[in-house]
């Protein structure tokens, strides 16, 4: 919390009428940082000073937590920073982000965490959790100071090389067996280098073929996932799979799934982010994307079939988180030849509606189903204790009212984020953040900045 938050934010805030997990309308009172009662609508009090929230047709859910931010601090404050981008994170509903490890220099040491964490701190919108690198200078060579980053103040807890793939399975393997100590998790970014190299940036198919673009093979992941997931059975340990975008890759979760939950010990969770349950490769051949080098975005955009089946897996809990992979860029690194971009897109802001819009308005998911992806299954994987809570009385009163009814057209201009490599821009989207509250603190009023 900053010193200006804590200044200007009453002892109490009651949430009156909102409907809980897009269910039954209830009062919430927010004190202390805790949720103190939860009460039928219209029946709680808040008493003198208290913040009244009117709440009526909004849908409360707990805080989201996002378990793949790009926050660039420190090395590419240009593009977005600490602060920024926990300003966009509040915005779109997040009370928890893990900030990866790809900054300059790498998050690979307790000093380099430390900072990340001390810095999320200072900005007090949201709960900044430093991500450390696997492996020393994302190099894939050798681990990176995983017992200090676990015992520092930041208590790292997931790790991962992200942007590159830890395509050496010997040194995969040490990474598991070495988190196993602190109940840490291994984070991958699946992609085998001899199958999709630096050049790949376009799925491999007609679309590729026809643009000229270097392909990137839905195999390149698959195999990388089926080998991670044998390792963590092997090591006992736990593996995480970011940014899942196949079929195939979904196939070898469902695999790996049942041998865990019939073996016991291990574990394996995934991710998809919103712009693969939406998006397709199609946008590169069509005029209004083209060569569009915001949609490159690694894993790339894949074909309808893999879309589908990413929705399919995200609703029967397949697919266990939505993870925004929120990756910020400076004009200047996107404005190229497509081969040539920077690869990744924004996130934070958009996340939310755009699962609203795909999943709950056409029926496969309920409001309770995006609490579990958005919040409780993220918090869980990446051990926030404080996070991804019930809300119910005496947990932390971390929480955002939904308008689900609302309906708006991304605007690239009006992110508070510093950077516009934004897929959404013009798109309709249906459902909006009204309020964020981070331990009973409103970071969000009225989808305002508070």
């Amino acid at each position: 919390m900053s010193a200006t938050q804590e200044t200007r934010t009453p002892t109490a805030t009651l949430v009156r009428g909102a409907r809980l997990l897009g269910e039954d309308p209830v009062d919430l009172l927010l004190a202390d940082g805790r949720v103190a009662e939860v009460a039928p609508a219209g029946t709680a009090s808040a008493g003198a000073g208290a913040r009244v929230v009117e709440a009526d047709g909004l849908v409360a859910l707990p805080g989201l937590v996002d378990l793949h931010t790009h926050l660039r601090e420190p090395g590419r404050e240009d593009a977005e920073t600490v602060l920024t981008g926990s300003r966009a994170a509040a915005v779109g509903g997040y009370t928890a982000v893990l900030a990866m490890a790809n900054t300059s220099p790498v998050t690979d040491t307790a000093e380099a965490a430390e900072r990340v964490h001390d810095l999320g701190r200072a900005a007090g919108l949201v709960d900044v959790h430093p991500v450390g690198a696997v492996t020393k200078g994302l190099a894939g060579e050798e681990l990176a100071e995983l017992g200090l980053m676990a015992r520092s103040r930041a208590r790292v807890r997931v790790f991962s090389d992200d942007g590159r793939c830890v395509s050496d399975a010997r040194v995969m393997r040490r990474a598991l067996e070495y988190v196993k100590a602190f109940g840490g998790v291994v984070s991958q970014h699946s992609q085998d280098p001899d199958l999709a190299g630096p050049t790949a940036c376009c799925h491999e198919g007609e679309v590729s073929g026809r643009l000229g673009l270097p392909g990137w093979p839905g195999v390149a992941e698959e195999v990388i996932v089926a080998r991670d997931v044998v390792l963590a059975r092997h090591t006992r340990s736990r593996v995480h799979v970011a940014h899942v975008s196949t079929a195939g890759s979904v196939e070898v979760l469902r695999w790996a799934k049942a041998q865990a939950a019939r073996d016991g010990g291990w574990s394996v969770t995934a991710e998809v982010t919103p712009h693969h349950l939406l998006l397709t490769t199609d946008l590169l051949a069509t005029e209004g994307g083209g060569y569009d080098p915001t949609y490159k975005v690694n894993p790339p955009l894949r074909p309808d079939e893999d879309v589908a089946a990413l929705r399919e897996a995200l609703a029967d809990g397949t697919v266990d988180a939505v993870a925004t992979d929120h990756a910020p860029h400076a004009r200047h690194d996107k404005q190229h030849a497509f081969v040539d971009a920077a690869f990744g897109m924004l996130g934070l802001e958009t996340a939310l509606p755009v699962v609203s819009t795909v999943m709950v308005r056409s029926g496969a998911m309920t409001w309770r189903d995006v609490a579990r992806v958005m919040s409780s299954a993220p918090a869980r994987i990446a051990g926030l204790e404080g996070q991804g809570r019930d809300l119910a009385a005496g947990e932390p009163a971390n929480l955002v009212l939904v308008d689900p009814d609302a309906t708006t057209t991304v605007d690239r201009d009006a992110s508070v984020s510093l950077s516009r490599n934004n897929p959404w821009h013009g798109r309709e989207l249906t459902g909006a953040v009204h309020a964020t509250f981070l331990r009973g603190v409103p970071t969000v009023l009225e989808g305002e900045l508070a």
